[in-house]
């Protein structure tokens, strides 16, 4: 089998190891594709592996014998799945690698904007304490969660996550999904109609996929309904948010602060209107990155190949 890697250097920039797609066929591993190689790189795969890449109906088209794509990521719409429907060829992500690190970067975005742990180090670093008066001192409000709600849309394993370490800060859960898991619900943790979540949250955390009734769903109409001086997060999807909108609130004061670790173009192109925004953090889409998920995402990568050649395709996102 001929096993063709698009982008892997995200996924391992040498602190794993390929091993497990080695023992599959032989494996051709491309750091980087740019679009006008996608074709040439693909053409003679049996299995072809991407991350970014895009693999459009033309791509898949003139690679007749592509029989497998494997995405190294839980989003798929780089991958034109209608086409390779057609083409009998199965589509297979990663479903459940980054649960616990989104999670985990999604409070740490919010603690950042909490205490500005980074910029007050940088000013003790600078001296700034040293030539104190008094034996503290702080640049920014700093904000206690206990008591205060999270509105989180999109409940699924990422938003629950999320909820569990928030409840351990002390915070109360606002949740707003289509699907509802009674057994979720507690003292601390209810479903909310969206209107509700908007008005009554201290914090909104977005964990939603990225559908047309998600697209822009923050936006000038649904921050005009949010508390003064709400926090928005956002390690989920970058066009869930209309940017111009959102910096508006953010320089106008109606959203206090906001921690991005997605935009709705990447890498963040040098126009876009979240740059230099009043308290805004922007991180380059790492939430997903600590080697343990990345393990994960290539342990899972491996099985679904290892299951497509055994004729037991999972994960199959075109079936």
């Amino acid at each position: 089998m001929e096993i063709v890697i698009l982008d892997g250097y995200t996924e391992n920039p040498g602190d794993l190891t390929w091993k497990g797609f080695e023992d599959l066929g032989s494996l051709t591993v491309y750091d980087r594709t740019d679009e006008a190689d996608i074709i040439e790189r693909v053409k003679d795969a049996d299995a072809v592996i991407t991350n970014k890449v895009p693999l459009t109906a033309e791509t898949i088209q003139a690679s007749p014998n592509m029989k497998y794509i494997g995405v190294l990521a839980t989003g798929y719409n780089v991958v034109d799945i209608e086409a390779a429907r057609k083409q009998g060829i199965p589509v297979c992500n990663i479903p459940t690698y980054g649960t616990a690190s989104v999670a985990q970067f999604a409070i740490g975005l919010l603690l950042e904007i909490c205490h500005h742990i980074g910029h007050h180090n940088e000013t003790v670093q600078k001296g700034k304490w040293t030539s104190c008066p008094d034996f503290c001192y702080w640049d920014y409000p700093l904000i206690e969660l206990a008591g205060k709600t999270m509105g989180i849309i999109g409940f699924g394993r990422i938003g629950q996550n999320t909820a569990t370490i928030a409840q351990a800060l002390g915070m109360n859960i606002l949740a707003y999904d289509a699907y509802q898991n009674p057994d979720l619900v507690s003292d601390r943790c209810r479903y909310a109609e969206l209107d509700e979540l908007l008005a009554e949250s201290d914090v909104i955390s977005l964990h939603a996929p990225l559908l047309p009734d998600t697209k822009g769903i923050i936006n000038k109409d649904t921050i005009a309904k949010m508390k003064d001086g709400v926090i928005i997060l956002n390690n989920s999807r970058g066009p869930l948010i209309v940017e111009q909108d959102l910096r508006d609130a953010l320089e106008s004061g109606k959203v206090y602060a906001a921690g991005l670790d997605v935009v709705s173009s990447e890498p963040i192109k040098a126009d876009n209107p979240l740059l230099g925004a009043k308290n805004c953090i922007i991180t380059p889409h790492i939430s997903w990155a600590p080697r343990e998920a990345r393990q994960r995402l290539m342990d899972i990568a491996v099985h679904n190949l290892k299951s497509f050649i055994k004729g037991s395709p999972e994960n199959v996102v075109n079936s």
